[in-house]
């Protein structure tokens, strides 16, 4: 016959599958992070390079301690995130006009108060 014939029980396929998911997962997370250390701009070129030899060399080890050193939201991340925000806004028609029209016409009608009404006028302006 010349081929080799394996059984698999249900425990091997199993086995086969939480060792292939955790693999995924692992090269998933050494692509996130290698990603994310070339697209921060508050660290230098020599720290860049530290931190992927690190990844390299000792990759579960290298990507617990960057979790864990990495800040929670650098300047840029805020950035990105505002940019985000502002083009989801415009993609949904949204607009500050509209919007502070929408609370004149609740400010006469009495629904809300002046201050309310500046309050919110600004929020929207912002």
């Amino acid at each position: 016959m010349g081929l080799i014939a394996t059984e698999w029980s249900f425990g091997s396929v199993i086995w086969a599958m939480v060792v292939f998911f955790f693999w995924f997962m692992f090269i998933w997370m050494f692509i996130a992070i290698f990603a994310d250390i070339f697209r921060r701009n508050d660290i230098s070129g020599g720290v860049k390079a530290g931190w992927i030899i690190l990844i390299v060399i000792l990759p579960f080890l290298g990507i617990l301690i960057y979790m864990i050193a990495r800040p929670k939201m650098t300047e840029q991340d805020r950035q990105m995130m505002m940019e985000a925000q502002e083009q989801q806004r415009r993609a949904q028609g949204y607009s500050a006009a509209d919007e502070v029209a929408k609370l004149a016409k609740l400010r006469d009608e009495g629904k809300i108060t002046a201050e309310e009404y500046e309050t919110m006028k600004q929020r929207a302006l912002s």
